[in-house]
């Protein structure tokens, strides 16, 4: 039995649908099933079992005996959002929670970081444990998951295998339900379609033109496939960065939106959002070479092969994965 918490999210209904997809049959989908706008992420799929996320830790104190493995990819993404009692309850006290019932029952623990804990970047983008503690987010959420990870770290008591995994600038299907916090290319699809052109924030630092900031864009097939190799790995337990590992702009991301859609680029810059502008990352690119040393030898989609897939194969016709 696998579990996976926040399943009817992106991430997680992603995940779900690779597991489906490699065979495994007895998969337990936790989260918030009130939120309906998140339903079609999981129509379809054939699953043993959905618990309420409030319910989730009772659950397990019944039914650890059967369980292999715990994804805990459910969380509050919302970086605009800064009622800090919001992301302690469910980024940090939840996690808690969970870590320490795997803890107890012996369960191998993989759950969702961000490459938000790195804010503006001024020590780079290595997931090195020792740097983690002198990291300064740029948001409450960012916050939350940094004081999971120093948490994590502290604790003399871990489950047997466990891995953080900060999540980098993820896209693709599964995200029509997150609105302002779907991914910039879910955004410039429907710019395009409906106005023939995109929107991209300017630029308000000076050492960068407009259009010229950079991510790192990863698409969740990578994210899903990363995961399945911890599933089968369980060792060399720790904190990873998961992106592609290179850092493009978002020029680039939007000419590739338009060139999937086969028509002619035409960007529109607007300013950044007072409420996000000082909170906003102008680079990101993460350092992969440990994921690498542990064996994950799967090359990543490139933007251009991502964007493509995504759009054609997904966007284009209202597809999930």
């Amino acid at each position: 039995m696998i579990v996976v918490t926040g399943a009817a999210g992106f991430i997680g209904s992603s995940l779900v649908s690779r597991l489906l997809e490699d065979g495994y049959r007895d998969i337990v989908v936790v989260d918030d099933f009130s939120k309906h706008e998140k339903d079609a992420n999981l129509e379809g799929k054939k699953v043993s079992a959905f618990v309420e996320r409030k319910e989730f830790i009772t659950w397990l104190n019944l039914n650890h005996r059967f369980v292999q493995i715990v994804f805990h990819i459910g969380a509050r993404t919302d970086t605009t959002e800064f009622d800090t009692t919001i992301f302690n309850e469910l980024n940090l006290n939840y996690t808690k929670s969970v870590w320490n019932a795997c803890v107890e029952f012996g369960l191998p623990l993989v759950y969702a970081s961000s490459a938000a804990t790195y804010g503006s970047g001024e020590f780079g983008y290595k997931d090195d444990h020792e740097l983690i503690q002198k990291l300064k987010p740029l948001n409450p959420y960012g916050d939350s998951k940094n004081d999971f990870d120093k948490w994590a770290l502290q604790q003399d008591r871990k489950p047997f295998f466990w891995a953080g995994l900060k999540f980098f600038n993820v896209y693709g299907p599964n995200e029509y339900h997150k609105g302002r916090m779907a991914s910039v290319i879910f955004h410039a699809f429907n710019q395009i379609l409906k106005d023939g052109k995109m929107k991209l924030f300017r630029s308000h630092r000076p050492d960068f033109k407009d259009g010229e900031q950079l991510r790192d864009f990863i698409y969740v097939k990578d994210v899903t496939s990363v995961c399945m190799f911890l599933l089968n790995h369980r060792k060399n337990s720790g904190i990873y960065n998961l992106g592609s590992g290179k850092a493009r702009t978002f020029l680039s991301l939007a000419q590739n939106t338009f060139s999937a859609l086969n028509k002619s680029t035409n960007i529109e810059f607007i300013d950044t959002p007072i409420d996000i502008r000082d909170k906003y990352q102008y680079f990101t690119e993460a350092n992969m070479n440990k994921l690498r040393s542990i064996g994950y030898a799967e090359p990543f989609y490139s933007l251009e092969d991502g964007i493509h897939d995504y759009v054609v194969n997904y966007l284009s016709g209202h597809k999930y994965l």
